[in-house]
């Protein structure tokens, strides 16, 4: 992948609008979800079950209450301002977002009750998973914009080393703007010992994914499903295009019976990404949908665009890390920032 160009380059994916479809007679609603690595959004308080140590206030993050409450105050500022103006109509603050790299459903829970979230009134859907740091995923769902009809939590589970732990992967199904709307939030293994040599695992936990997209296509041939989340590896890489069965086609129409749509893609393919590491940008935040989403019948709930939010706000302004993503530490500095990750969103569409 090339190299991110800098901020003009990231300003105007920033700035992209979409026209509405101009035929006479039709109006249309707009919808928009989303995801967020929260990275590493901790409280202050030891789980004796999980190695949070650094996270503790003699840890080697020093991670206090004025740091905590830092922290949930600056991911409720960006979650509140993720969108834009599409076609007339300003979108703000994602109906539904998966998030990633949470330690309870505590920090959640607070996170949702700050003054800039506390007025949309979210939903908190979140399960304990086995991870050794104690991470998992989630979702937030406005409550009345999305009503939860039920959500499980599935583990990976890795027959040649039973020891190998990692994050569960949540399945959430809601009504959506009158339609069924199926959600699997994941954050998959990572690249620690490089990207060849990590990569099976990833694989592992694709193949977990599709199998749960295939029962749900089982009992739904035409069921609309979002996979998003971390996945830790590219739109390119074989875990998506291959195991996913999500290829590298910008064009949904193209896809054949059975592939999946990588709206990511479009924006990975143009050199855009989400985190930046070592000079190098990927785009690990990724949003697959099912062919029940896409198509130009927009009677019933349909895919209408994929963005990434890279508010300049978002941006570390100088230094060595100047144009990455503002993260809350770096280099064992506390810089009271954000994420290492961007958060992404999708707009979706349905007649009126």
């Amino acid at each position: 992948m090339k190299r991110n160009t800098g901020l003009p380059l990231l300003l105007f994916f920033l700035a992209f609008t979409w026209a509405l479809p101009a035929q006479e007679k039709k109006q249309y609603q707009l919808g928009m979800v989303g995801f967020y690595n929260l990275e590493n959004l901790f409280d202050t308080i030891d789980d004796p079950n999980t190695d949070d140590h650094e996270f503790l206030p003699d840890g080697s993050y020093a991670w206090s209450g004025v740091k905590y409450r830092n922290k949930l105050h600056n991911l409720a500022t960006v979650i509140a301002a993720i969108g834009q103006e599409v076609g007339g109509v300003r979108l703000q603050c994602p109906d539904v977002l998966g998030v990633s790299e949470v330690e309870n459903r505590q920090v959640l829970e607070d996170l949702v009750n700050q003054p800039e979230l506390k007025p949309y009134g979210f939903g908190v859907v979140h399960y304990d998973g086995p991870d050794r740091r104690g991470v998992d995923v989630g979702l937030l769902y406005k409550k009345d914009k999305f009503t939860l009809l039920g959500s499980r939590s599935v583990r990976l589970y890795d027959s040649v080393n039973p020891e190998f732990l990692t994050r569960d992967q949540l399945v959430v199904s809601g009504l959506y703007m009158g339609d069924t709307l199926h959600f699997i939030v994941n954050h998959w293994p990572s690249r620690l010992g490089g990207e060849r040599r990590s990569s099976p695992k990833r694989e592992m936990a694709a193949r977990l994914t599709r199998r749960i997209v295939d029962s749900i296509l089982a009992v739904s041939p035409d069921a609309k499903i979002i996979v998003t989340g971390d996945l830790n590896d590219d739109p390119v890489n074989k875990s998506v295009t291959e195991v996913m069965r999500a290829p590298r086609q910008d064009d949904y129409a193209k896809l054949e019976p059975g592939q999946m749509f990588n709206a990511s893609y479009g924006l990975y393919k143009r050199g855009v990404g989400t985190l930046c590491y070592r000079g190098q940008w990927n785009l690990f935040d990724q949003m697959l949908i099912t062919q029940g989403l896409t198509g130009k019948d927009r009677s019933t709930l349909k895919f209408y665009g994929f963005r990434i939010f890279n508010d300049p706000m978002l941006l570390q302004k100088s230094g060595r890390y100047n144009g990455y993503p503002l993260r809350t530490h770096a280099g064992g500095v506390y810089l009271n920032g954000y994420s290492d990750h961007f958060p992404v969103y999708m707009i979706l569409i349905k007649e009126k």
